[in-house]
């Protein structure tokens, strides 16, 4: 099935979010069943205090996120990458030398995060809260199945959700960008967060046609970028703008390969403003007609 955009940007998020507590493998391929996990971590040292998310990464685990309610069958599919996963596991360990075995409890878990889950969808797979270890919105699947569901729109409104609340929709991501907003300006996961809010809203202003799911997040995520770009072009500083023409270049073209990155410093040398009015216009050929090295 075709995931929306939405999840291209989650895992991005979410890696580059969990990257400094340990190993992030985007779209990890799990042999024998021809799928790829959207996120596959395994923490090693806990850097940074994520709330929920923390709490929910600090074993192995795979992170499936959804702009919209999962179906049945993609629940499933979700559950099939996992128990492929743990016989992949279960078989390297028989290999190694000495031969090991993997105890219960070290096999990953799945967590589905999801903007929304109906009732009869939760009662469906029988998941149930834990109220008292996990609170409000986390729902558990029968224990052996080692997987829960992260409902987005359910969760409480604490900083402990924060993190989560951010793949949300509506006015759940909406209030979770604001109080991300509300950090102090030099705090790092602001920095980080707004940035990766911003690549994403410049990916899709530069869509052809919008729709209105596209429109609406658009409309949650332009407080950010405009946030983001305020304080980029004000602090004026050369790392600073390369970030910003980076990322128009990445959200533009793809990737920024050998030719289109000799383009990047000329770039940053320019005003903030003229660079800010050229990056969304000009085509690649005319970036490195402008500003590429001659020969």
């Amino acid at each position: 099935m075709i995931r929306q955009k939405h999840d291209q940007f989650s895992k991005q998020y979410l890696g580059d979010l969990l990257e400094p507590d340990g190993l992030v493998h985007l779209n990890y391929e799990i042999h024998g069943v021809s799928r790829y996990a959207d996120v596959y971590f395994t923490p090693t040292t806990v850097h940074q205090h994520l709330g929920l998310l923390t709490k929910m990464t600090s074993k192995v685990c795979l992170l499936e996120p959804f702009r919209k309610q999962p179906s049945k069958v993609e629940i499933r599919q979700c559950m099939l990458k996992l128990f492929a996963l743990h016989g992949e596991l279960i078989r390297q360990a028989s290999k190694s030398k000495p031969k090991k075995s993997l105890p219960e409890n070290a096999l990953p878990r799945l967590w589905i995060i999801t903007t929304s889950a109906s009732d009869n969808l939760l009662n469906f797979f029988n998941a149930e809260l834990k109220l008292s270890q996990w609170g409000e919105g986390v729902y558990f699947f029968n224990q052996g199945f080692r997987s829960a569901i992260a409902v987005t729109d359910r969760l409480p409104t604490t900083p402990e959700t924060l993190w989560l609340r951010i793949l949300g929709k509506g006015k759940t991501q909406q209030q979770a960008i604001d109080e991300i907003m509300a950090f102090p300006k030099g705090d790092a996961l602001r920095s980080n967060v707004l940035e990766l809010l911003s690549t994403w809203h410049i990916n899709l202003e530069t869509k052809k046609r919008l729709t209105t799911n596209d429109k609406e997040l658009l409309m949650n995520l332009s407080p950010a970028y405009e946030k983001w770009r305020e304080e980029t072009l004000q602090e004026g500083r050369f790392e600073t703008q390369r970030v910003f023409v980076k990322s128009w270049l990445r959200t533009r073209f793809g990737k920024i390969d050998k030719v289109l990155s000799l383009v990047i410093e000329p770039l940053v040398q320019l005003p903030p403003e003229e660079s800010a009015r050229l990056l969304p216009r000009l085509s690649r050929e005319e970036f490195l007609a402008k500003f590429g090295k001659k020969s």
